[in-house]
């Protein structure tokens, strides 16, 4: 596969250009080995697409994350305890989950267990794989990258993403870089406040 669009978003890339060079460097080697053609397994049931095979978009999102797993990126999980009442939470969400959990109960305030869970990290640099459902692209955009930054447990989050031209030969339901590149420039500059790239690839 090739890298055919990058976005820097509050200066994400240039992030990794300058602090992560070898990082970034053997990821784009990961992308550049990464052959989808075995993956190409679905057929339409759509009449007219009937005879054209399809990318399998979760075949090729195993395939992916299989070979950043052999690179030792590691898929962790943040847990954390909310509540209905918004002062508890500003006053623990930058505490521990044990922390968090002992000051809303302080605040005799119905505790709320909940966790994120980015698809890999390495170095202080998540990952996100999306050649699945696009219901999922913004929360990791807008929710999770921003999640673990605020934990101070990553610097910069990625977006992995189908180019449209890609994802039009790909099962349905697909994000793609375009369209969530929209969305994050609809939001303006500062939003969200987390370094982040967009990364479009295709065959």
């Amino acid at each position: 596969m090739k890298i055919a669009q990058t976005f820097s978003h509050l200066n994400g890339l240039e992030y990794l250009l300058i602090q992560k060079k070898s990082l970034w460097r053997a990821l784009k080697d990961v992308i550049a080995r990464f052959d989808p053609s075995a993956c190409k397994t679905k057929r339409s049931k759509a009449k007219a697409m009937r005879e054209k095979p399809l990318y399998n978009s979760l075949e090729m999102h195993n395939a992916f994350a299989k070979r950043l797993a052999a690179m030792n990126w590691k898929d962790p999980r943040t847990d954390f305890w909310g509540t209905s009442n918004e002062k508890p939470i500003h006053h623990t969400t930058a505490n521990s989950a044990e922390n968090q959990k002992t000051g809303i109960e302080a605040a005799s305030e119905q505790v709320i267990f909940r966790y994120n869970q980015t698809v890999f990290v390495k170095d202080r640099v998540a990952l996100e794989v999306h050649f699945t459902d696009s219901a999922f692209v913004a929360y990791d955009l807008f929710v999770k990258h921003l999640a673990f930054y605020v934990r101070d447990q990553i610097d910069v989050g990625i977006e992995l993403l189908a180019t449209k031209s890609l994802q039009q030969e790909m099962s349905s339901g697909v994000g793609y870089y375009e369209g969530e590149l929209y969305n994050v420039i609809r939001n303006g500059r500062g939003v969200p406040a987390v370094p982040l790239v967009l990364i479009g690839v295709e065959p």
